[in-house]
């Protein structure tokens, strides 16, 4: 794609965030779109967003399951950035309804860092001394793609198809839980619907975000001090709606809830 077409599309994507409304996939649009175009388009969606007044304030990984991967069939990870329009708190309701288009929810942990950590070479190590806390988060996923109809680059170009997210109001050291081994339970309405373990995003979500360092690194860009990672999902993505209220419970975390208006 030239740079043209990555503008367009970036643009196109950020109206159709503010008027909520779905594309036609690009991957049907353009037969050369790569995944580098569909950063590219990231980007310039991202770029439109902070001009009109939002601020990063860190970054996702996203499709790290095999369970959210076989859902969407998009086999490899992927990330965007965070804004403060996106973030919630515990005890706050979330109005998806006047803000997102074809919502679905997955429980994570999201991890608040005190360095910066700027790859390459980062390890596990690394990541777990340039962290803060880790906390139990819901990040609630959108799609500007038609019927979530997507290829990687689709995804990829929608800002890895950022929604909203809610973090919850316990903070623990991640020297202090087993990363990998912790189970999740993930109740909609009352009802248990999925659980999962640390070990489904990529065998750790500590690995996730060594992953999304080094992948970033690439591009010169770090994951700074201060910032949310949301590392990725543990269960199935599940749709929401207005009304519906939903609570994540992580062994040795703790708990997120989030009621959807």
């Amino acid at each position: 794609m030239n740079k043209e077409q990555i503008i367009q599309c970036g643009d196109e994507l950020f109206e159709a965030l503010t008027e909520r409304r779905t594309l036609r996939p690009f991957t049907e649009r353009h037969d050369d779109i790569t995944i580098e175009d569909a950063y590219h388009i990231s980007l310039r969606m991202v770029e439109r967003r902070v001009a009109a007044g939002e601020r990063i304030i860190g970054k996702k990984i996203g499709v790290t399951s095999k369970a959210v991967q076989n859902m969407l069939n998009v086999h490899q990870p992927d990330f965007g950035y965070l804004t403060d329009k996106m973030a919630f708190s515990e005890g706050q309701e979330m109005p998806i309804s006047e803000h997102l288009i074809q919502p679905k929810a997955e429980g994570e942990i999201a991890f608040i860092l005190k360095k910066d950590l700027i790859g390459p070479g980062v390890t596990n190590a690394d990541v777990l001394a340039a962290t803060d806390c880790v906390l139990p988060c819901f990040e609630v996923v959108d799609s500007r793609i038609e019927n979530w109809d997507i290829k990687i680059q689709d995804t990829v170009a929608d800002n890895a198809s950022c929604g909203l997210f809610i973090l919850g109001d316990q903070a623990i050291d991640p020297r202090k839980v087993d990363l990998a081994t912790c189970g999740m339970v993930v109740e909609k309405n009352g009802e248990i619907i999925s659980t999962g373990a640390g070990a489904a995003a990529l065998g750790s979500p500590v690995n996730c975000v060594a992953w999304l360092a080094n992948t970033l690194g690439q591009f010169g860009i770090p994951l700074k001090a201060g910032e949310v990672i949301l590392s990725g999902s543990l269960v199935p993505l599940e749709p929401v709606k207005a009304g519906d209220f939903m609570r994540v419970s992580i062994g040795g975390i703790g708990s997120a809830s989030v009621r959807f208006t």
